[in-house]
């Protein structure tokens, strides 16, 4: 199924068309402010496992991340984060950035595995957003990759269902997505650490 949804002024009932989807344990393939992505309830254990099982890993050793609305989730999936930490994710997002924060005690029993930090992201894109305030918890995340090696992410909605739409229950058309991913920064060891260098710059916050 594709839908197609405003990118900048979201429709509420094609954002409820696809919220009640997600609260059946279904996989969307939704655009954020880097890529398009893979997308489910951080509340379903098969829909996470679905998700892993389409970027072709082991759910125990899937590198999946959290979209929540805002930082005022941060405290279900995520310990206690100092000043400094919180200082340079408040500046950041929303914003085209994934911070890996020490995980709470929640993401073992999401995830199914013993991971002692999760990926949070806040896209700057108001679907994702639409969608996370409409569900009421955090999605999980995974971005889509391009089969061809040489070009990294597809950007064309209708090319992403013609490959990919029939292994998902939604894809939404929220119009040409980007060619990079998310700048990664690891918040969990004190000092900020840069793992990947993407669309969030980092002169801007660091």
């Amino acid at each position: 199924m594709l839908l197609s949804i405003h990118p900048k002024d979201p429709e509420p009932r094609k954002i409820k068309t696809a919220v009640s989807i997600l609260e059946e344990g279904g996989v969307l393939i939704c655009p954020t402010d880097t890529v398009y992505a893979f997308m489910c309830s951080s509340q379903n254990a098969r829909a996470i496992e679905e998700v892993a099982r389409l970027k072709g890993v082991k759910p125990q050793k899937a590198d999946l991340s959290l979209i929540c609305q805002d930082l005022s989730q941060l405290s279900t999936y995520a310990k206690a984060i100092d000043t400094a930490a919180f200082r340079i994710m408040k500046k950041a997002l929303p914003g085209a950035y994934t911070f890996i924060v020490t995980a709470s005690n929640e993401i073992p029993r999401l995830f199914k595995n013993n991971r002692r930090t999760v990926g949070i992201r806040v896209p700057d894109h108001p679907i994702p957003q639409a969608l996370v305030r409409e569900l009421g918890h955090a999605l999980v995340v995974a971005s889509v990759h391009d089969p061809d090696k040489v070009i990294d992410h597809t950007t064309d909605p209708e090319t992403i269902h013609k490959n990919l739409g029939h292994q998902v229950d939604m894809v939404i058309d929220g119009g040409i997505g980007g060619m990079q991913g998310s700048t990664v920064i690891d918040l969990s060891g004190g000092e900020p650490v840069v793992i990947r260098e993407g669309a969030g710059t980092l002169e801007d916050i660091l």
